[in-house]
């Protein structure tokens, strides 16, 4: 019998005991084989051919958190079928799936082709590094996740209606990386929470426009503004 025929290279190897099981469907994500089913037809339905490969851009990550939590509350299945399918086509576009380790509480996003029939393949990983850990219950109050959501977009509305575009993109994208990273109202981002978004989120996840970019600094202020809360900038 070959190494590719051994009964324990079917089951693989469970990646937190390391023994030996059978594969099995995860409770929240599905099981690993209907989901890359799911997110070949969500690529072929977005038009999508060919995977964009490589690592995960962290507004996609966020956005994965994102859905996972709108998911998890969902008045009925049909609801967070949606979000999940959402969630896969996101994914599928860098060939990711999404599992929950649900241990921790831990969302693991990883390249699809480390998986089959729902159990890491240990010998086909690579790049550890790869693989995205979000821990689900977060920085924050994540029970009240929904709520901070909210209030979020509610800050985003009114700085559209006061200032205008390209304000309110900015003011999205600060209120997607306060709420997703930190599960916490724009207005209640500290002064490192705003640089951090500034100078390292901002530049390489918003996809700013030069007139965005140059006014992003104002779009921040406006935020605090409309939430009528001393901004640390």
């Amino acid at each position: 019998m070959t190494d590719s025929d051994s009964p324990d290279r079917e089951r693989g190897v469970d990646t937190e005991t390391g023994e030996d099981r059978e594969p099995r469907v995860d409770t929240d994500t599905e099981n690993d084989r209907t989901e890359q089913s799911a997110t070949r037809a969500a690529r072929e339905r977005a038009g999508v051919a060919e995977s964009a490969g490589g690592d995960l851009p962290e507004a996609v990550i966020g956005e994965t958190r994102r859905l996972t939590r709108l998911a998890r509350r969902a008045s009925d299945e049909s609801e967070a079928a949606a979000y999940r399918a959402d969630r896969a086509e996101r994914l599928a576009a860098y060939d990711f799936v999404s599992r929950l380790r649900e241990t921790d509480d831990t969302l693991v996003l990883y390249p699809a082709e480390w998986v089959e029939d729902g159990t890491v393949q240990t010998h086909r990983i690579g790049d550890t590094d790869r693989a995205h850990e979000l821990t689900l219950s977060g920085p924050g109050d994540p029970e009240k996740w929904e709520q901070v959501e909210t209030y979020n977009a509610e800050i985003v509305d009114r700085v559209a209606e006061q200032h205008g575009h390209p304000h309110r993109r900015n003011a999205r994208a600060f209120a997607d990386f306060v709420g997703n990273h930190y599960a916490k109202r724009v207005d209640a981002a500290t002064a490192p929470e705003v640089e951090e978004f500034l100078t390292e989120y901002y530049p390489r996840n918003a996809w700013p426009s030069e007139r965005q970019r140059a006014v992003v600094r104002d779009s921040v202020r406006y935020v605090f503004e409309v939430a009528e809360t001393p901004s640390p900038l």
